[in-house]
């Protein structure tokens, strides 16, 4: 029997544990080990030992850093697990967007069979392995573990800043998003930004800078898709791969598609004013999209959270472009407002997302927007983007 050892005791592990029943979970945060409801083994970190293991596979978002794997001797991701079993698969990678566009493509695709999973909520051990395909919102976590396992289809949306801290290097973060590509085969198809058109691969590249490129090469008319903005691409993109599998372009089913919460969304208060809950944006490129499609207002911003040691001068040089003021908040505020100062940016540092909201709606305007896109992280005030998120609607709901 082959000794296993599964890293991190959360979904994606536990969904393999059916595969590996007799696996023992070794997580960080357990301090001595228990027998779950399911009867598995659960240990501290500290007792994992690579003499006794034969195959180690990690919860995705553990880093290279971690002592579980910088001991483990038999790596092998979630991802790698499938490769075998896998059905036809699209994976779908990029700083931005992979979630909308995975969730559009499931939309336009699931007459075909078709089921999502990945970093989108399913792991890969809860997906029916005969399903006619799999869309898999793939990270770079995920990727940078996977040695075997390829996409039939790879679609990467831009690359920009992000999990720096994890990967350790802007140029580490971007090699884990383009690995697939190396492993790919002729007849299978990549459609990824221009600025990696050099890349060593032997899928069909389609290459983008924008999504005129995208519509023209697909045939697809943009004046009939109703998405704009940063959702126009996901929207393209979803569209680009069901043209190639299936030849059919379908604006009325993309059209029909509803953008999840938290992404963009608009409220209004008791006085009529614009708020924006985009508290999926986690980096500084989602930031900056959202702050395009409000750059014609005078924005209230909200920033800050874990911005997971990227560098924010970008974001910054762009604010100094439009009307705004930033209300910072998160364990990252004071190297927001030391920006703020550098670039000469109205800023008001806040106690917390409440304090945030109480100082905006003082000055709020009807003709303005109160925008919380933090540009980081929640989980150093919360336990999710989505408790971050709920949390600002209720706020705002409750303005008398």
């Amino acid at each position: 029997m082959q000794k296993v050892s599964l890293f991190g005791y959360g979904k994606t592990t536990k969904a393999l544990a059916k595969i590996f029943p007799h696996a023992t979970f070794y997580d960080d945060k357990v301090s001595k080990p228990f027998r779950d409801e399911n009867g598995y083994t659960v240990k501290p970190s500290s007792d994992f030992n690579p003499k006794y293991s034969q195959l180690e596979i990690p919860s995705p978002g553990i880093a290279p850093s971690n002592p579980l794997i910088q001991k483990a001797q038999h790596l092998l991701s979630e991802y790698d697990c499938f490769a075998d079993t896998m059905p036809l698969s699209i994976w779908i990678s990029g700083t931005n967007g992979k979630t909308t566009t995975t969730q559009m493509m499931q939309y336009l695709l699931k007459d075909k069979g078709s089921q999502e999973g990945g970093n989108i909520g399913t792991p890969l051990g809860d997906l029916n392995p005969h399903a006619s395909l799999w869309i898999l919102e793939t990270s770079s976590f995920t990727m940078h573990y996977t040695k075997i396992a390829r996409p039939n289809i790879y679609v990467l949306l831009p690359i920009t800043p992000d999990h720096i801290s994890w990967h350790g290097s802007m140029e580490s973060y971007i090699d884990a998003k383009l690995k697939p590509l190396a492993s790919m085969k002729e007849g299978e198809v990549a459609i990824i930004p221009h600025a990696y058109k050099d890349v060593k691969t032997k899928a069909h590249l389609i290459t983008y800078t924008n999504e005129n490129d995208l519509a023209e090469y697909f045939g697809i008319d943009i004046m009939q898709i109703k998405f704009k903005g940063a959702f126009l691409l996901d929207a393209l993109l979803a569209m680009a791969v069901d043209k190639i599998l299936f030849d059919t372009i379908r604006y009325e089913n993309i059209n029909s598609f509803t953008i999840e919460a938290h992404r963009q969304e608009e409220l209004r208060d008791s006085k009529n004013r614009l708020w924006v809950n985009d508290t999926k944006a986690t980096n500084l490129d989602a930031t900056i999209a959202a702050l395009q499609r409000y750059k014609t207002s005078f924005v209230h911003l909200i920033l800050g959270g874990d911005d997971k040691g990227v560098e924010l001068d970008a974001l910054f040089a762009f604010l100094q472009t439009i009307q705004v003021k930033i209300y910072n908040i998160g364990s990252n505020k004071d190297k927001l407002s030391l920006l703020a100062k550098k670039y000469k940016i109205n800023y008001h540092t806040c106690k917390n997302l409440n304090d945030s909201i109480r100082q905006i709606d003082l000055h709020l305007k009807e003709n303005e927007v109160a925008l919380l896109s933090p540009a980081a992280a929640s989980l150093d005030e919360f336990s999710s983007y989505v408790q971050r998120g709920d949390e600002f609607k209720e706020a705002v709901a409750n303005i008398s």
